[in-house]
């Protein structure tokens, strides 16, 4: 194989909200005839393309299904018991298949995913998939090429798992020790499982060598969010340590808050309270506040009406910005840039509970559904987010907060704890470089194990 194709691959996400894609989006570099989606209306049938889009529409009608008067929590309840992960204590087998597992299988003996293979096969790469349907079809098929699979939450549901684990061909991309002891439980060998984290976008870490963009970013940041300097006072040994001590980096520029709705456009009732809580502070541009709606023009349309309503039609565009593109990798491309200067990211814990990585505090909004639970503790747990309080009062606690150093010790905690480097990490992987070593991943003193991770226990 030719030097120029020796690190390329089949990347395949899915359309459901915007984790799968956001989390293909980094390996962009790699991908053969750019990233692909399962459901793609040209590259399958008309039957099954109208399958995806029933599954989507059903993953949107989940996300906002709380909204709906007197049935909302219920129904909430009801479907998301269909994704439920069972607690990872006390350790035991969970490798048995469910009824998901079950009737998923049952879909790809009947054909689901079949055009998409048939498209990858004139040309065996490593298939790399965001979603765990075209590495089920793929492993089930007899794909010659080698088969990867990113997982995309902190915890995962059995259905992500080949019915006969002992078997599959699945390697699996785990964003946390949590998914990885998750994958053992479902009874897939330690030897398919790499902890690479999840994969972060390049344009906001740098090279490799260097990741010139985060330190310059990450210390940018902390300026912004010690204002009164108890942050670099205790900590400025440990700055100079992991950033340089020559770095220089403070851009001249108003305190950034981005507040991110998810894909299927819940919680854009949180975004208009803090707005209106801030609306002092914006007027006398004390303040710079992004909306991004994702894809959603209607969205996009309606915060710029609330905003006139506000009597903050003079803030629009300056520094209150609502943030639309109208495809999803133009909106990840702008996203990523606008998280340079993004000071406190607040949002559900979906994939960007991952960004922490990056050193960005998060607020964090409620979670929706059993895997967004799952992100909402490992967060947490390495101390780089924050529960939201009431957001009719943002302005009051987000600035105590911010007074107190708060958000500069959880930025400084998900830079430190949170991997970043899985996207390189994945494309060593897959040009077949050697991986049985400690590579430093999260960050310069702390390692994770690619392989196998076994050697380190449970």
């Amino acid at each position: 194989m030719s030097e120029c194709k020796k690190n390329r691959a089949w990347v395949i996400s899915a359309d459901m909200g915007l984790g799968h894609q956001r989390a293909a989006y980094p390996l962009k570099d790699i991908a053969e005839e750019g990233i692909l989606n399962a459901g793609d209306p040209s590259l399958t049938s008309e039957a099954e393309y109208k399958f995806w889009k029933r599954v989507k529409n059903s993953y949107e009608f989940l996300s906002r299904s709380r909204n709906i008067p007197l049935i909302g929590n219920f129904l909430f309840k009801v479907l998301d018991s269909i994704q439920n992960i069972k607690p990872l204590y006390p350790k035991r087998d969970l490798s048995r298949p469910t009824i998901q597992t079950s009737y998923l299988s049952y879909l790809i003996k009947k054909g689901l995913g079949s055009e998409v293979l048939s498209h990858i096969e004139k040309n065996p790469l490593p298939l790399v998939t965001t979603f765990y349907v075209p590495a089920l079809v793929a492993d089930y098929k007899g794909y010659k090429g080698k088969i990867y699979c990113v997982i995309c939450d902190a915890d995962v549901n059995r259905v992500w798992v080949s019915s006969n684990p002992s078997k599959s061909r699945i390697f699996y991309f785990a964003p946390c020790e949590v998914a990885v002891k998750r994958l053992k439980r479902y009874g897939v060998s330690k030897e398919k499982i790499f902890l690479t984290g999840f994969p972060l976008p390049k344009e906001n870490i740098g090279s490799r060598e260097k990741r010139e963009i985060l330190k310059f970013d990450l210390l940018d940041r902390l300026h912004h969010l010690d204002r009164k300097g108890r942050f670099f006072n205790l900590h400025q040994p440990s700055i100079n340590f992991h950033l340089g001590p020559n770095i220089q980096s403070f851009r001249k520029r108003l305190f950034t808050i981005t507040f991110a709705i998810g894909g299927a456009g819940a919680q854009s009732d949180i975004g208009m309270k803090m707005i209106k809580s801030f609306k002092n502070k914006l007027l006398e541009k004390e303040i710079a506040i992004n909306i991004s709606v994702g894809i959603r023009k209607n969205l996009q349309l309606m915060f710029q009406e609330y905003a006139k309503e506000l009597g903050l039609s003079e803030c629009l565009d300056r520094n209150l910005r609502i943030i639309y593109y109208p495809n999803k990798f133009l909106y990840f491309e702008g996203f990523n840039e606008l998280l340079r200067t993004t000071d406190i990211l607040w949002t559900k814990p979906s994939e960007l509970t991952f960004y922490c990585g990056l050193g960005i505090p998060i607020i964090i909004a409620p979670p929706i559904g059993a895997h967004e639970e799952a992100n909402l503790k490992w967060l947490l747990e390495v101390h780089a987010g924050i529960l939201q309080e009431d957001p009719d009062y943002a302005k009051d606690w987000i600035l105590d907060w911010l007074g107190s150093g708060r958000f500069a010790e959880a930025a400084w905690d998900g830079f430190l704890k949170a991997p970043k480097m899985g996207t390189y990490i994945i494309e060593d992987i897959i040009e077949g470089k050697e991986v049985d070593r400690e590579i430093q991943a999260v960050s310069y003193d702390t390692t994770v194990h690619l392989s196998p991770i076994g050697a380190k226990g449970e």
